[in-house]
């Protein structure tokens, strides 16, 4: 009889466990999405950046780049414009256009993409669909105003300013040059000017006072833009500028829209900042796995790649299938003293279920291609660890000092950002999607994979 290290999961109906169950059958992990959690997460946002009755309200996007982090795009972007989003954002106009293709209308939901080849992005069809685009680049500019003639239609713009993060966006000596192509543009009726946006570098450090100044620099230039870009007779309709990060830490610049990213997926953008459970957030993101073999092995006996973890008395070890092609991070491996003299890290954590209820145990030696190791630190049929036991890698714990590990603790382990966590879990892990019946109704029920849903 196999053991779960989780709770059980609360099916919609016998077609929800049936699709559970091809999911085991299909893969030996699977990747558990609240969807109820995401919408709460988003309403979450909204509440707090509108939480003073007497100011202006301010919109919130769901930023669902990257397959929404590794969450899946199309049940994201579903959940947050559940949770009152009414912007969707996407770094790769790919994703953007498979949001409108999807059925995401104009009526639901104003789309921004912003990273792309302008020499290649196909302009014309984000203009007809109806999605704005950033520029940054005189060279980019010349290619939506191309787009646009060809369509007759007008693209709507967010411009791109760089105030101290050094990666895309017009400079300040760039900005004259700039903003007499832009309102040429706008004045021949090519272009829409509908907001002025940038982003931060360093929002999320807010224990450190230089990081903090910058960002107080980044606002200053930021603001100075604007006041060029009225000058200019180009004035933004919006002004967008904070991330998750100042979302949750500074009001002053909500401005008109703020577009958290992991936020909408649990996470804080920092441990520097606290916990998810400070800023009223819960992952959303299970992982789980399946063991797929238990031995026992003699001490001395080495554990993975390189001998860098070696058992220092008999033990059971437990394989879980999955690694560094699944996105598992080969920076988790654990490495042990009798095994490397010289670099001694524990692995990351993983949550398994015993006889005298779960434990945390530990990533042994090097994470494989397809699965890494636990030593169990005892015997597996004294402690009641089976073939088959579904084993938790994160998920909305509190951390795995209480036996509940995260991403961040992953992360961690990992010498990385939870961010990386999941966005880098590959697709042949499954996604699949609980209380979706719950937050969805029949409509957009309907653009989902119905074999995904719990």
């Amino acid at each position: 009889m196999t053991a779960s290290a989780l709770t059980q999961w609360d099916f919609s109906n016998k077609q929800g466990e049936a699709n559970y169950q091809h999911a085991l059958r299909e893969y030996p992990a699977q990747a558990i999405v609240d969807m109820r959690v995401l919408r709460d997460n988003m309403r979450h946002l909204v509440q707090v950046v509108n939480a003073d009755p007497n100011s202006p309200h301010t919109a919130v996007m769901g930023v669902v780049k990257a397959d929404a982090y590794g969450h899946g795009l199309i049940p994201t972007a579903l959940a947050a414009l559940a949770g009152g989003a009414t912007w969707l954002g996407t770094a790769q106009a790919r994703e953007a256009l498979l949001l409108r293709r999807a059925g995401i209308g104009e009526d639901r939901a104003h789309i921004l993409t912003w990273v792309n080849n302008p020499l290649m992005v196909a302009y014309d069809e984000l203009i007809k669909e109806h999605i704005d685009v950033s520029v940054g680049t005189l060279t980019a500019l010349e290619h939506i105003v191309a787009a646009a003639r060809q369509t007759g239609l007008k693209a709507r713009l967010h411009v791109k300013v760089d105030t101290g993060f050094g990666r895309n966006g017009f400079t300040l000596a760039q900005f004259d040059e700039a903003a007499a192509a832009l309102k040429a543009a706008a004045d021949e009726g090519s272009i829409e000017i509908v907001g002025q946006w940038s982003h931060l570098a360093v929002a999320d450090a807010p224990d450190v006072p230089d990081f903090v100044e910058e960002t107080d620099r980044q606002i200053a230039v930021f603001e100075e833009f604007t006041r060029r870009m009225k000058d200019a007779g180009i004035a933004p309709q919006i002004r967008h500028l904070a991330n998750t990060a100042a979302t949750l830490t500074r009001p002053n610049i909500h401005y008109d829209l703020v577009r958290p990213g992991v936020g909408l997926y649990g996470y804080e953008a920092d441990p520097a900042m606290g916990t998810p459970q400070d800023f009223e957030l819960t992952p959303a993101m299970t992982l789980q796995a399946q063991i797929s073999s238990v031995k026992t092995v003699s001490a001395g006996h080495g554990l993975s790649y390189g001998r860098v973890y070696v058992t220092d008395e008999e033990t059971s070890a437990a394989i879980i299938p999955v690694g560094y092609a699944d996105g598992i991070h080969r920076s988790a491996s654990g490495f042990n003293e009798t095994g490397s003299k010289h670099t001694t890290r524990l692995g990351a954590p993983l949550r398994v279920m015993t006889k005298d209820g779960p434990r945390i145990m530990r990533v042994s030696g090097r994470v494989c291609m397809d699965q890494f190791i636990i030593d169990l630190h005892g015997d597996a049929e004294q402690l009641g660890v089976h073939i088959g036991d579904t084993v938790e890698l994160f998920g909305p714990g509190r951390g795995a000092d209480f036996g509940e590990p995260t991403a961040d603790d992953w992360a961690a382990a990992a010498d990385t950002i939870s961010y990386e966590i999941f966005t880098c879990l590959r697709n042949r892990v499954p996604r699949l999607y609980e209380h979706a019946r719950e937050v969805l109704d029949e409509s957009d029920l309907a653009l989902m994979d119905e074999s995904s849903l719990l």
